[in-house]
């Protein structure tokens, strides 16, 4: 039987389930936030929301864990934030 996917609050402060990484579909959050990428030069990834909100940590976290974002350089301002690129699986994941 599979996991049970945990809850997790997104940036919206609204429960969402986390994705299962058996399935490989990512949540609405992530989802939204991958698609902000695929107008973006070389597919950079927002820090913030589109109410100006930082994006979740957690978002980016396991965006990167499943494949669909990468790291793509250190942000000297505030070395803490990830500044984060599309993969090419995650522009996938984005345009589907």
């Amino acid at each position: 039987m599979p996991p049970k996917p945990q809850l997790a609050v997104d940036n919206t402060g609204k429960a969402s389930k986390t994705s299962n990484s058996r399935s490989g579909r990512p949540t609405a959050a992530q989802m939204a936030w991958l698609r902000r990428g695929l107008d973006q030069a070389g597919g950079k990834l927002p820090l913030f929301d589109g109410q100006g909100r930082r994006v979740s940590e957690r978002t980016v976290r396991a965006c990167i864990a499943q494949g669909w974002a990468e790291p793509w350089f250190d942000n000297p301002i505030k070395p803490d934030w990830l500044v984060c690129k599309l993969t090419t699986t995650g522009r996938k994941i984005a345009s589907g």
